[in-house]
């Protein structure tokens, strides 16, 4: 796929996920009328955004819907994941103390580590407490915390709480959507009172991201740009799609 067709794919997206911020449901006639794109091409276009758990397909169409559940999370986007996990790989300190958020993303970076002298790592993911779990020289300690089944997080207050027990040198998370000016929002308040609690004992917060995120915004902002180190996606940091971006953060 050339750049161009990229380019237009992430406008129609964005709009897409705005216009169902904006009123909870979007027709294709309408959208495919106003984007001067075929039908076909809005069905695809729902299809990428069902998966990513914004978005559930109805008859002529699709309404918001809040997070989809951490499996169909995993099976999405994988490839890009996967990418995003070698890259962050290397940031990985040796020992000491580090966060990691419930995300499909930050899961994939888990599974990635090989072992380690003495490194803690606080997640508030059952998920990826149990992929640290067989990583020599890793200390995993799950949040507490009440279980959101749709996405295998642990949030609500005692979540919060337990975010901050640890002071940690580095915080890795994703987010369901990032905007070049708003940052970072999750589709549920709690998913963002969790992680604002992570930034706030961290040294350095690391936001890993794949690129259908980019330009979008959810319901509940989390972190803000200034408290955000590094932006990593699966994109060569150079990539047109990240020039909004550089202005607040470092990209990798």
């Amino acid at each position: 796929m050339t750049l161009a067709g990229n380019l237009a794919t992430e406008h129609r997206l964005r709009w897409i996920r705005d216009h169902l911020d904006a009123s909870g449901q979007v027709r294709i006639a309408a959208a495919a009328k106003t984007l001067d794109v075929s039908e076909m091409t809005i069905r695809r276009d729902l299809q990428e955004l069902e998966a990513l758990g914004v978005a559930r397909r109805v008859r002529g169409g699709a309404v918001g819907v809040g997070p989809l559940p951490f499996a169909d999370r995993q099976r999405s986007r994988a490839r890009s994941k996967a990418k995003i996990a070698a890259k962050l790989l290397d940031t990985i300190p040796d020992s000491g103390a580090i966060g990691f958020d419930a995300s499909s993303t930050v899961l994939r970076l888990a599974n990635a580590i090989e072992s380690s002298r003495d490194l803690v790592v606080l997640t508030n993911g059952w998920e990826t407490f149990q992929a640290l779990q067989r990583k020599p020289g890793v200390t995993a300690v799950l949040s507490g915390g009440q279980l959101d089944k749709r996405t295998g997080s642990l949030v609500g207050p005692v979540a919060s709480r337990s975010a901050g027990a640890l002071l940690l040198s580095r915080l890795y998370i994703s987010a369901a959507a990032v905007h070049p000016d708003l940052g970072p929002s999750e589709p549920a308040m709690e998913e963002a009172d969790v992680k604002r609690s992570f930034a706030a004992v961290a040294d350095e917060v690391i936001l890993a991201i794949d690129s259908t995120k980019l330009g979008a915004r959810s319901i509940a902002q989390s972190i803000e740009w200034q408290d955000i180190a590094l932006l990593v996606t699966e994109l060569d940091p150079s990539d047109a799609r990240l020039a909004e971006y550089r202005e607040h953060v470092e990209i990798r």
